[in-house]
């Protein structure tokens, strides 16, 4: 494994080795006004939301990595301290993108992109017409991290009012559809991801239940070269081990067929059949 200090590498470099370690990860679509009406509308990918009683949504924005000046989004912010942050969908992303490219200060970008400029309810920004979900927010903080370049500005936002197509939404209108949404991520260098049915899947929240944990299991099969971590995960997720344990595991050729067999059932998703191979 290759080890160094962040001290060690050029801002060019460190931020490459982030954003490509740490991805993918959402799109804030920042839309913002500055004092004299003029709108800036800018993506930024140092995002998450980080709080629900009182909901709040945090995204930075860097400075410049050459120059050190800090972006329009930022001096807007401190001049109106509002913003709409739009959700990015794989319908939009070109466009978005485009919507990045540094334009002088007092260029429009929903204009530049293409986008629709919506009138917000409770705050001055536009909302993006194009995007399912629009969260209209206060900024309640603006936390700067430096003054070199690479140096993030936190934008600690309250969500006033959301907005949220029904297109979206699954069939009972209570949560978003994920697939419904075609969301994107964005990761290291030009890469994104499209969040479809190939790349989504689902690992129950063990909220509800407390897993006997991976220690709990027999040494045979925690010690073996054909279940992956993530089998042994599952089989660590149960509450209790669902059979008597009935099978030693002493008898090398009979583990291996169990192992197998007990994988194929997991790569179902069928943990108690794969407890009743490896044990009963």
């Amino acid at each position: 494994m290759k080890s160094f200090e962040p001290k060690e590498l050029k801002t060019s470099e460190l931020h490459a080795f982030l954003l490509s370690a740490v991805a993918p990860r959402p799109i804030s679509f920042a839309s913002t006004i500055d004092k004299e009406g003029n709108v800036n509308l800018s993506p930024f990918s140092f995002f998450n939301v980080y709080s629900s009683k009182p909901p709040i949504m945090v995204f930075s924005s860097n400075r410049s990595g050459k120059t050190g000046d800090i972006k329009d989004t930022y001096k807007n912010i401190k001049e109106v301290p509002e913003v709409v942050i739009n959700i990015v969908t794989y319908e939009m992303v070109q466009q978005t993108s485009l919507a990045s490219v540094a334009y002088p200060r007092g260029v429009n970008e929903f204009i530049k992109a293409g986008f629709t400029m919506l009138p917000s309810e409770n705050i001055a920004p536009p909302r993006v017409a194009e995007s399912p979900v629009q969260f209209e927010c206060k900024v309640n903080q603006v936390i700067e991290l430096g003054q070199e370049g690479g140096a993030g500005n936190l934008f600690i936002c309250e969500i006033l009012k959301m907005h949220i197509n029904q297109n979206v939404l699954n069939d009972a209108g209570t949560k978003i559809d994920p697939l419904k949404m075609n969301q994107v991520g964005r990761c290291g260098d030009d890469y994104y991801i499209k969040l479809d049915k190939v790349s989504l899947f689902e690992v129950p929240k063990p909220v509800s239940t407390i897993g006997i944990g991976v220690d709990a299991l027999p040494l045979w099969i925690i010690k073996n070269h054909i279940l992956s971590g993530n089998d042994i995960g599952m089989l660590g997720n149960v509450e209790a081990i669902p059979f008597e344990i009935v099978y030693d595991g002493n008898d090398e050729n009979e583990n291996t067929l169990r192992l197998e067999n007990a994988k194929e059932l997991l790569n179902s998703k069928n943990v108690s059949e794969a407890w009743k191979v490896l044990i009963s």
